[in-house]
């Protein structure tokens, strides 16, 4: 200690003997120190500044001196300067502020604390201040609210974890949708809130993803306090300190209760008969789809049953819809209590059912079962004091009997309930083929079709697609058709069955989308560049084959000058698409070309919603034979109505065929469908009549004025 004090007493005996050092140390400091500092004099004139000070001006030493610097400040700011400045000099004490300043020379707006003493130097006045800028520490002050603000607010349930996993923070939210208090669950591991729902692997994936990838999200099923089970959007993310160490996990999630109840209406909607309740076109495609496979691994059979009620017609003609309704619920009670447990039952449309019967050891074994059917069908049914009485025809097909797939399997046995009625009605018939003749009869049709290519006889018309509200063409659909030697124009109704499942139908997918793609170019030559694509229908088969995005990218290639996002394919026969995620694939490789997808016909009972929630398609067609019907079926305008809410809910576009008349497209404005194409606004035409009928074409007035 008595070292030290002899030191320091030494160091100032130095001072005095060498004050030239003392000021060159004072100098060093004031200059050195990183806030500016200054002297003023009596009239606010800098005198004295560091060069901090000249930093945060953004101007020379000899710039500030002499200068109140009024000119490089708004007026209102200096005022506000001046103010603190003549306090300091009246009542001769330090004043703390803050103030902002903003000019060119120092940026953007600062926000700064300004210390300012009174010093009186033999009879001068002059005032020293010190200036801290805190431009920044407000802003993270801001931030920071900004986010304990998120916090507290948020909708969603927030939970903050330690690298252990322990909860350290949750908001109001979280206690709102869970039923625990913060109190209740800080410190505990979020298990408590597990549903049981999911087992051990599900929660080894989420850590493992986590860990690996420092964030995890996915829908899973929680508890809530009173022990209710819910499903919630949950999204987890790690937090790491800048040693890369984890410190946190931040899990954001929400109830989506609602949304799982909205989608499991949309999916009843989507599976199930509006009247009836039974199971319609797309649950029944998938049931049989199922059985087939059971029947493969089980090496038995089952029966496809194609139920058509005998004068229902005139019922419904005779007393009214509400009455067939009636009679149409009670006698699909009757047949349901017919079948046997593991039997379905699908009402179609109309007053058409189809059964499927599985596990058949022997076709015998249907027999019992379809005169139940019959019995239940012809029994009297008493509606309103009505008493009515129908029957059915029934046509029956067996699988693996009858080889073919689920869609041949559905026609052959409607082709055998036409042959019960032929017979006499209120009976059944088992669909009977000649294979060798049919198998002809394929043959020659598939010759003629080669030759067909071969000498060019194949040309494509195109239908025009609108936007009814605004009154655009947006497009067209390139629609094939056989300019047969002998038979005239063809439509494709009329060859195409020919080909399907067919390696032809590949090499004919492939010639219309060339020939698509010639003709953009041409009609791109003379100016006419429709605002969104053109559209080909591509068959399942094609559109599986294992070189369908290297076959696309040889046929764009081939045409250079056309932007392949003038290019839309219309997916048809959903039914035949076996595999879903491979054919998602395939398109997500299609649409990083440019190429956008639609999915066709949708609503004929062969488009199950998984299709729409896997395949990456942008655009749903409404099948034109619920559209052409809608006006006078109230089944089919609420098929026509569920497909467009079931795009809305997908985000998709939906566009509806089959428009023939001024009213239909009314009735699909107002149920939200803007889109449309059919013989109302232009039947197919050759491609050279295009571009008049673009250039004339004008929505109908009544059109334009639907809300």
């Amino acid at each position: 200690m008595e070292f030290e004090q002899n030191n320091s007493k030494a160091s100032l005996s130095q001072s005095k003997e060498h004050p030239q050092d003392m000021e060159m140390y004072l100098h060093a400091i004031f200059n050195n120190t990183g806030d500016p500092i200054f002297v003023k004099d009596e009239d606010f004139k800098f005198i004295l500044v560091n060069d901090a000070c000249c930093r945060f001006f953004g101007l020379s030493r000899d710039e500030i001196i002499g200068s109140t610097l009024a000119e490089s400040f708004p007026s209102e700011e200096m005022e506000g300067f001046f103010s603190i400045d003549r306090k300091v000099l009246e009542e001769g004490k330090e004043i703390l502020s803050e103030e902002t300043l903003s000019s060119a020379k120092i940026g953007s707006k600062r926000v700064l604390t300004r210390k300012n003493r009174f010093v009186d130097h033999n009879g001068k006045f002059f005032i020293v201040g010190v200036v801290h800028d805190i431009t920044q520490r407000q802003k993270t002050e801001e931030k920071l609210k900004r986010a304990a603000s998120v916090f507290i607010h948020a909708h969603e349930g927030i939970m903050i974890t330690d690298a252990s996993a322990a909860i350290t923070e949750v908001n109001d939210s979280f206690s709102r949708i869970t039923g625990y208090s913060s109190e209740e669950v800080l410190g505990h591991n979020p298990r408590i809130f597990q549903s049981g729902r999911h087992l051990p692997e599900f929660y080894t994936e989420m850590w493992g993803k986590l860990i690996a990838q420092g964030y995890w999200e996915g829908e899973i099923w929680n508890r809530r306090k009173n022990g209710e089970i819910y499903p919630s959007m949950l999204t987890i993310s790690a937090v790491k300190n800048q040693a890369d160490e984890i410190q946190h996990y931040v899990s954001l999630y929400s109830d989506i209760t609602s949304i799982k109840e909205y989608q499991n209406q949309l999916e009843h909607i989507a599976h199930f008969d509006l009247l009836t309740n039974l199971p319609n076109r797309v649950l029944l495609a998938d049931r049989l789809s199922q059985a087939m496979l059971q029947c493969q691994r089980h090496q038995q059979s089952l029966a496809v049953v194609f139920v058509d009620l005998d004068g229902f017609k005139q019922v419904n003609d005779t007393n009214g819809h509400d009455v067939g309704d009636e009679l149409l619920i009670a006698i699909s009670v009757r047949m349901k209590e017919a079948l046997r447990e593991g039997d379905s039952l699908a009402r179609i449309g109309g007053d058409e059912f189809v059964a499927v019967l599985a596990d058949l050891s022997s076709i015998d074994n249907a027999e019992p079962i379809l005169k139940r059917l019959l019995l239940a069908a012809s029994k009297p049914v008493t509606v309103d004091g009505l008493i009515l009485k129908v029957s059915a025809s029934i046509g029956v097909t067996f699988y693996p009997q009858d080889d073919v797939d689920a869609d041949q399997l559905m026609r052959h046995a409607d082709q055998a309930m036409y042959a019960a009625k032929e017979a006499g009605k209120n009976r059944y018939c088992f669909f009977d083929t000649d294979r060798d003749n049919a198998f002809r009869v394929q043959q020659e049709s598939l010759e003629a079709i080669h030759s067909g290519i071969d000498n060019h006889q194949f040309v494509l018309h195109y239908q025009p697609k609108v936007n009814m509200r605004e009154g655009k063409v947006i497009g067209v659909e390139a629609l094939i058709r056989w300019q047969h030697p002998k038979r005239g124009l063809l439509d494709p109704i009329e060859f195409m069955h020919a080909f399907e499942n067919n390696s032809t139908s590949v090499k004919m997918g492939e010639w219309v989308i060339d020939k698509a793609l010639a003709q953009i170019s041409q009609w791109q030559k003379i100016g006419l560049n429709l605002p969104v694509s053109t559209s080909v229908n591509i068959a399942a088969a094609q559109l599986q084959q294992p070189d369908f995005v290297n076959s696309l990218v040889t046929l764009l290639a081939t045409h250079p000058d056309v932007d392949p996002s003038f290019l839309q394919l219309e997916v048809m026969e959903t039914n035949a698409l076996y595999d879903v995620n491979r054919v998602s694939a395939i398109m997500n490789g299609c649409m990083a070309l440019g190429v956008n997808f639609a999915l066709d016909d949708f609503g004929t009972g062969y488009s199950p919603l998984i299709y729409l929630r896997k395949l990456p398609a942008s655009t749903i067609k409404i099948d034109k034979s619920f559209v052409q019907n809608m006006l006078s079926d109230k089944d089919d305008l609420a098929i026509v109505e569920g497909v467009i809410a079931l795009a809305k809910s997908f985000k998709r576009d939906v566009i509806a065929e089959g428009v023939e008349t001024i009213q239909h497209g009314t009735v699909l404005m107002q149920l939200g469908c803007n889109l449309a194409q059919g013989f109302g606004i232009a039947r197919p035409m050759p491609a050279a009549d295009i571009p008049a009928w673009v250039s004339n074409w004008k929505a109908d007035e009544s059109w334009l004025g639907v809300k």
